[in-house]
């Protein structure tokens, strides 16, 4: 029997070689469009699609193979009887192999600026039609979605000519995660397009950027998965320079760093072990910066990951270089910093775009059956209905310290207190049970630093305890959310003990 390919790709790496030798294996090919030209340009003999429909391609190339001609030819059971007798019947030929790929919808929507009509021209309707029809059938049918799949197919064609069963499933189920995925693509983009925020289903893919030699520990299996459409200022979409590869322990505490160093314009530079800021600093250079996050928690830094959000110019380079440290990020690397670092076998060196556009997010946390979806907190000090509840209002050092503090403690695992001067933190206390225990560890951390420093909280202090903790360490200004009904206890030991205190009204849970 006739064996016959349909190919009509976008991407067409490949496709005039892999076309050109299925002619040479007896095949008829179909094609459509701009393939179609490609292909007879280049010396490969086709027949058009309309020849085999006997309908021209309408509505600027809309429609052209939703057809009985084609889908016939592709969904009949070749061992069915009735099938083949309603093929020959109708006069429709069958089709063996199927080679499509789709419009660049993703492509197109991760452009700058795109219009929606721009967006919704490339959706692709008789591309996954093909596609999950020839799956569906791969019982008899071959169905290719990706060119790096190419290769394969012909070697199956030319050895054994047939490409076997197992090896036909095997793409069939490509093409079904690679058509769920362009429907997500699809989904995510219309439903915001449309101004949908809580949809009665939630459509993402994402896709494999590695697979990991385990999870939190070693008897757990983990990958790494990006999304397509996330937002270039991500670990997801960062260079590593140099180093080993990334276990899932440094993505969880790099993402954490990143997320912490976003939140300052000035010079920043902030240490983080196991998803908790150790050390955070800010300076008038990125040394200088460097140097107080250091300074914060000089032991606590030790095996921990930095990230900075200046290039790393030598002289920082030689103070990472004098710790062991897994991860250091930053926007760029000078020569003479890259050469010093990289002197270590094994440190992490990874670049991302601090000055791409930081895409806002949908926080996605899985659950035991299900998934938990909040927006993003990026509530920022300029954003709250900041308020001096008490006497005293604080000195300009003591906002600086102040504003440090708010931005920190928002990224503290809950309970959590963070300790602070006007240049880097002191003292954090993270993840307890209460706010004092919470303010104890900090306060101790800082030691006798906490004497003229500031002080926040991510939430109200149910009662004055916390303050009362804060004054016996010497903390002479305080920030936190306010909103308890007993803020008035808090006010009052502030007064008593010369604090002065400021209400944002936005509180800063992290779980």
């Amino acid at each position: 029997m006739k064996k016959r390919a349909l190919i009509s790709v976008s991407d067409k790496s490949g496709v005039i070689e892999f076309a050109s030798e299925l002619r040479a294996l007896g095949f008829e090919i179909i094609s459509t469009g701009g393939t179609k030209r490609l292909l007879r340009d280049s010396g490969v003999e086709v027949i058009g699609v309309e020849e085999v429909t006997g309908f021209p391609e309408i509505l600027e190339g809309r429609v052209k193979t939703l057809h009985p001609f084609i889908h016939g030819g592709l969904l009949a059971k070749r061992g069915e009887e009735s099938h083949l007798e309603q093929m020959k019947e109708q006069g429709i030929e069958g089709i063996d192999l199927v080679c499509v790929n789709l419009y660049p919808f993703q492509q197109t929507i991760s452009k700058p600026n795109v219009e929606a009509d721009e967006a919704i021209e490339n959706i692709d309707i008789g591309g996954p039609t093909m596609l999950r029809a020839a799956a569906k059938n791969h019982q008899y049918v071959t169905v290719v979605v990706d060119h790096l799949d190419y290769e394969d197919v012909l070697v199956e064609l030319k050895v054994n000519g047939v490409v076997p069963h197992e090896k036909r499933r095997k793409l069939a189920a490509k093409v079904f995660r690679h058509t769920a995925a362009y429907d997500a693509y699809i989904a995510e983009y219309m439903t915001e397009l449309a101004g949908e925020e809580n949809p009665e289903r939630l459509t993402r893919t994402f896709e494999l950027k590695q697979t990991l030699r385990y999870g939190e520990n070693p008897h757990q299996e983990a990958s790494f998965y990006r999304s397509a459409l996330g937002s270039d200022f991500s670990i997801a979409m960062a260079r590593q320079l140099h180093g080993k590869e990334l276990s899932y322990n440094n993505i969880s505490d790099a993402n954490a760093a990143l997320q912490i160093v976003k939140e300052f314009d000035g010079p920043a530079a902030v240490a983080v072990k196991h998803m908790n800021p150790c050390g955070v600093g800010v300076g008038e250079t990125i040394l200088e910066a460097y140097e107080k996050a250091y300074e914060a928690d000089s032991t606590s830094i030790f095996g921990g990951i930095v990230a900075l959000n200046r290039q790393v110019d030598e002289a920082t380079a030689r103070l990472l270089h004098e710790i062991f440290l897994e991860i250091v990020i930053a926007p760029a690397f000078s020569d003479e910093a890259f050469e010093i670092l990289s002197g270590k076998k094994n440190i992490r060196l990874m670049t991302v775009p601090f000055d791409s556009v930081k895409k806002t997010e949908r926080r996605l946390t899985s659950v035991e059956g299900g998934l938990l979806v909040q927006a993003d907190d990026t509530h920022t000090l300029e954003q709250a209905d900041v308020r001096v509840v008490t006497k005293r209002q604080p000195t300009e050092e003591e906002w600086d310290a102040l504003k440090l503090g708010w931005k920190v403690v928002k990224h503290v695992k809950s309970n959590a207190i963070v300790v602070t001067d006007d240049q880097m933190t002191l003292g954090v206390g993270a993840g307890q049970m209460n706010r004092v225990g919470a303010a104890k560890i900090a306060l101790e951390q800082a030691g006798e630093r906490a004497k003229g420093a500031s002080l926040a909280s991510d939430a109200f202090f149910p009662m004055g305890d916390t303050v009362e903790t804060a004054a016996s360490a010497g903390i002479t200004a305080i920030i936190q959310p306010g909103g308890s009904i007993r803020d008035e206890e808090s006010i009052q030991m502030a007064d008593e003990h010369g604090i002065a205190m400021v209400f944002t009204g936005v509180r800063h849970f992290k779980h």
